[in-house]
């Protein structure tokens, strides 16, 4: 690989950039500036697509000591394989749409809401980067700061409850996650991720370490029960902020779930995926029925978010029950088939969220009202902004030929290796997930028009149709093409699957069949 420290520079250079336009002020250039380096760091990303998918080990790494005092010995110890690649490529291009939608709107403080944007492009950058757990731990904290100014300054006007809450759950499962990694410190002598997967601990300590995890982890994903914070921050959150929340955010608790929780402590996972399997069950089912007796139409999107995120989780803990399955044979098929369509539905739910937000902030722009009752007929008056609605509406159902297929239906056949009922579960969510976008799509884009404001409306603008035209091609494109994706990230799942939930020990630990 090359000796260019490009992880480095996609990690700094948005972080310098933010700090560059907040420097600008409020002059004429913030929303250049900001542009400009957003889109440089996300060409400068495209620079991974060189990666060597076939080998799945981690490339482009680079390691400096950092902090050695004490006996205490961190250091900043980057690089990525074919499962954090796709995550920092939607992270980069995800942070040009939000730049992008936020060019006319945001007319208040615009150099300090680009620049936060920015910063949390790098922050978030690291956290997928990071092979030093302590340096993953601070990446993972501070990606906090940027969010909660982006809700409590442009958010609604419950902003302050929604960012305190937000900040409150997040910090406080973090405190375990710090308390745990500690712990492993102390055990190995090390906080570099290779050493402590290498780690051997009793049962009982990795149970604790396991729930902290759980705790850290199932906030941000996030899973039910811990997941109120999401519909509030949502909702008072300006638009960019939403799509952000969405698309990358979550995306860190399902990615710290598979690089750091299942391979430390694989054997308390082992024990325990029967309760993250029915948790995840529970928000696949009773969350997708919350969506539907929402009337703001951000809370039912963030709703049908949880969901969406349930099959993640759902994926991620059945590995060792299908490992189990297929020993004697090729076990590790539905294993990697379970981890591929957890880490497609990520990439596809960052693509799909993002096009729904953005939509729903095409609306409240125009009209300034999210309720759903407000609308109707809209496409008669907007048909190529209700063409992209329901395009992404359909994609958020998980119909065949979109990216929202793609992800559920890898997780539900891998479901049915291990066991067929919890797959017909798992498959609800397709008739759930179809009831509450139809009953959205009918509700706002369908029927007479029966408002003055909705009879006013314009269609989509060049920067919008821009916009909504990206992220369309994207959701199509994955949706009917997957094989570049499920490609970089199989060899490198296979080889993280040996670390998580190796066939002999499996198989010596009697696990469910």
């Amino acid at each position: 690989m090359s000796d260019w420290p490009i992880l480095s520079f996609l990690i700094w250079l948005p972080i310098l950039g933010g700090i560059a336009v907040l420097m600008l002020g409020d002059r004429a250039g913030a929303r250049e500036g900001a542009l400009v380096f957003a889109v440089l760091t996300f060409l400068s990303s495209l620079v991974l697509l060189g990666y060597d998918s076939a080998e799945g080990e981690m490339a482009y790494k680079q390691s400096i000591p950092w902090v050695n005092a004490f006996g205490i010995k961190i250091n900043y110890m980057v690089g990525v394989d074919g499962i954090s690649i796709p995550l920092i490529l939607l992270n980069t291009f995800t942070t040009v749409i939000v730049v992008l939608a936020g060019w006319e709107v945001i007319q208040y403080k615009v150099a300090q809401y680009m620049a936060a944007f920015l910063i949390m492009e790098g922050i978030v950058n690291g956290v997928f980067a990071a092979m030093d757990s302590m340096l993953f731990y601070i990446f993972f904290e501070a990606m906090l700061i940027p969010m909660f100014l982006i809700i409590g300054v442009w958010g609604g006007p419950n902003r302050i409850y929604a960012t305190i809450k937000f900040f409150l759950y997040t910090f406080l499962g973090s405190v375990f996650l710090l308390i745990s990694l500690i712990y492993l410190y102390s055990k190995s002598n090390s906080f570099t991720l290779t050493d402590l997967y290498a780690l051997e601990l009793p049962v009982e300590a990795q149970m604790l370490v396991f729930f902290s995890f759980l705790l850290a982890f199932g906030v941000k994903i996030p899973m039910w029960p811990v997941h109120t914070w999401l519909p509030d921050a949502h909702v008072e959150a300006p638009t960019g902020g939403s799509v952000i929340l969405a698309a990358i955010t979550l995306k860190v608790g399902g990615y710290a779930f598979l690089r750091i929780a299942l391979p430390i402590v694989n054997d308390a996972a082992l024990q325990m995926d029967w309760l993250v399997i029915g948790l995840s069950l529970f928000a696949v089912i009773y969350i997708g029925f919350v969506a539907l007796v929402q009337d703001d139409m951000k809370k039912l999107v963030a709703y049908s978010s949880i969901a969406h995120m349930g099959f993640v989780t759902l994926g991620l803990f059945l590995v060792f029950r299908l490992q189990a399955t297929y020993l004697g044979g090729d076990g590790s098929t539905g294993a990697v088939m379970a981890l591929q369509g957890s880490m497609v539905q990520m990439v596809s739910h960052g693509f799909i969220s993002a096009a729904m937000f953005l939509c729903i902030g095409v609306l409240y722009d125009r009209m300034h009202t999210r309720e759903i009752k407000a609308y109707g007929g809209v496409a008669s008056r907007m048909p190529w902004f209700a063409a992209f609605f329901v395009l992404f509406a359909m994609a958020n159902a998980g119909l065949p030929g979109t990216s929202g297929f793609v992800g559920e239906f890898l997780v539900i056949l891998a479901t049915a290796k291990a066991n067929i009922w919890i797959a017909g579960l798992a498959g609800l969510t397709l008739i759930i997930g179809a009831a509450y976008t139809l009953w959205l799509v009918r509700r706002v884009l369908y029927g007479k028009v029966t408002s003055s404001e909705v009879d006013q409306l314009q269609d989509l603008n060049r920067r919008e149709f821009m916009i909504l035209s990206t992220l369309a091609i994207a959701v199509l494109w994955l949706g009917l093409w997957p094989h570049p994706l499920t490609n970089m990230m199989e060899a490198s799942v296979a080889k993280l699957l040996e670390v998580i939930a190796p066939l002999s020990e499996i198989g010596a630990k009697g696990a469910v069949k």
